[in-house]
């Protein structure tokens, strides 16, 4: 019993280390590594080689069918190049498979050293980051001997020998086992790693090893699409292509496995070296086999893809991508590029708003009304978004950029809540009674409103590319803005005792609007701050001092 559970934990510890060096991997060198996978495609050959490296690196060709499926969903890559990056990706995996059944235990202890020093010293930088990685590493050639010694061990036990006598070959069911612990343990190298270890202490023998690692194949494909299972059908196709792409290599090479039992047998005097070698076999087989009509399955997977209809505004997330949140840096960006897409969607509420006033839309109110609910959607999906991402992986300045995404979003969706306020307002105060502004009146609201909008592009620009000069220039328009609207409620008051009818009739709702309009140039003006902030040209009191008695200076 204890033997069986020091295999269970070793077995755990294989997983757990295969998982700390592939996400200490993506958050130190994700943004490198996506820079090298968009560039190294010029070619499918290009693409196979790219993806061998990376995966080799990486260590999990399901984190690398994931990238490239984000990559086509964004339009960075076409489709045929991302299923040969995949192709590559597979033989990446298989290549470190064959290198980690290489006794290297002595190296182990090392990594495990080094690793803990770097990460406990200087935990939240990108050296403390590397040094996860090592211990992931350590942990990996750790498991593996410990899996050898528990192994050798059982064998050894009655139960376990009439327990492996009873295992007819039964290659589907094989296959299948192999698969769904491929799943559970979101790993197929160390599913193969596994399954070579135990093939090599003789507690399995090759034939049912070799279709546990057609199995872990499948369940590696499997895995892919599972993650990718709610996203857009423009992203599932890697993963499907990719799935469709083993299926068919499966097939292919069932009949035909005996033939590696046989000389395998002959060939290898370790089983562990005999698994790992048919693991890398099949991959190169499949690449073979399929690199050259990626453009043709690529053109199959297209069909199935839907078009959104052109000219809507999208009303769901369109780049929160689940796939990236093991990349900070790519997760962060996706994030401000949601948020950018809610403030469109103010913008769009805010252009109509003008067009209500003109006009008396009642249809449009309602329409305008419902895009706050837009707005509030996207504000909850970008914070959840950004919950998710790994504050400890972050650098300070992606820390800064954290906190500017939040904050951009809250004044976005804070906008959508007054617009919608407002737009009620007017039905209420204006349409229903069918009364109209003067002239005078509408002018001024015209011209805070064109303002408005010139301020939250403005905004959008001080968000996106974070310009000094521009955050400055918007601090300026906010008191510029305030000033304005102290203007015009003067002119206002002016047409009251001139008993002008109309300013009479819409002065509630008048007064209101401008000041509701200056409500929402301060929440876009507040976009600066944290970018002046940053750069150190924020003054501490941004107050007029006031002289003693009681004036402003």
């Amino acid at each position: 019993m204890t033997q069986l559970l020091n295999l269970l934990a070793a077995i755990a510890l294989l997983v757990w280390g295969t998982h700390l060096v592939r996400t200490g991997i993506l958050r130190v060198f994700g943004g490198s590594i996506r820079n090298v996978i968009a560039r190294g495609t010029s070619n499918r050959l290009a693409a196979v080689a790219t993806g061998v490296g990376v995966t080799a690196l990486v260590q999990s060709s399901t984190a690398m069918s994931l990238i490239v499926a984000s990559f086509v969903g964004q339009g960075l890559m076409p489709l045929s190049s991302a299923l040969a990056v995949v192709l590559g990706a597979d033989i990446g995996t298989a290549v470190m498979a064959v290198v980690f059944s290489i006794d290297l235990s002595w190296l182990s202890p090392l990594l495990i050293l080094t690793g803990v020093v770097l990460f406990i010293s200087r935990q939240a930088t990108a050296v403390g980051r590397f040094g996860r990685i090592l211990i992931g590493l350590g942990l990996m050639l750790l498991a593996l001997r410990l899996i050898g010694a528990s192994t050798a061990t059982l064998t050894q036990a009655p139960a376990t020998r009439l327990l492996l006598q009873s295992l007819s070959s039964d290659l589907l069911l094989e296959i299948v086992a192999g698969a769904t612990l491929a799943i559970l343990s979101y790993s197929s190298l160390a599913i193969v790693l596994l399954t070579s270890a135990l093939a090599g202490s003789g507690v399995i023998t090759l034939d049912v090893a070799l279709g546990l690692v057609l199995g872990a194949n499948l369940g590696s494909g499997l895995l892919a699409v599972m993650n990718t299972a709610k996203a857009d059908i423009v992203v599932r196709q890697v993963p499907i292509g990719n799935l469709v792409f083993r299926v068919f290599g499966i097939l292919v090479t069932m009949p035909f496995i005996w033939l590696w039992v046989m000389w395998g047998q002959k060939l290898f005097t370790d089983m562990a070296a005999a698994v790992v070698s048919f693991h890398l076999a099949f991959n190169l087989g499949v690449c073979v086999l399929f690199v050259g009509v990626t453009d043709k399955a690529a053109v199959l997977l297209s069909r199935f893809a839907v078009k959104s209809e052109a000219g809507k505004l999208p009303q769901r997330p369109l780049h929160l991508d689940p796939l990236a949140l093991d990349t900070p840096s790519l997760a962060i960006s996706n994030a401000a590029r949601e948020a950018l897409h809610q403030a469109d969607v103010i913008e769009t509420m805010l252009l109509g708003l003008l067009t209500v006033l003109r006009k008396d839309d009642r249809k449009l109110a309602e329409e305008l009304r419902k895009l706050d609910d837009t707005v509030d959607d996207l504000y909850s999906a970008i914070k959840y978004y950004l919950t998710k991402i790994s504050r400890e992986a972050l650098s300070e300045e992606e820390s800064r950029r954290w906190t500017d995404i939040i904050s951009f979003t809250i004044n976005m969706e804070q906008i959508g809540d007054i617009i919608e306020r407002v737009i009620q307002d007017i039905e209420d105060k204006k349409i229903k009674k069918g009364r109209q502004f003067s002239d005078a009146g509408m002018t001024e609201i015209c011209d805070l409103h064109a303002r408005l909008i010139d301020n939250l592009r403005l905004g959008m620009s001080v968000f996106l590319n974070g310009n000094v000069r521009d955050a400055q220039r918007l601090l300026e328009e906010k008191a510029r803005f305030r000033d304005l609207e102290r203007e015009y409620a003067t002119t206002h008051l002016a047409r009251l005792s001139d008993n002008t009818i109309q300013s009479i009739e819409t002065s509630s709702l008048h007064i209101d609007l401008i000041s509701d309009l200056k409500r929402i140039n301060s929440h876009i003006c507040s976009i600066a701050y944290p970018i002046l902030e940053s750069a150190g040209a924020l003054a501490p009191n941004r107050l007029r001092p006031i002289n003693p008695d009681g004036a402003e200076g």
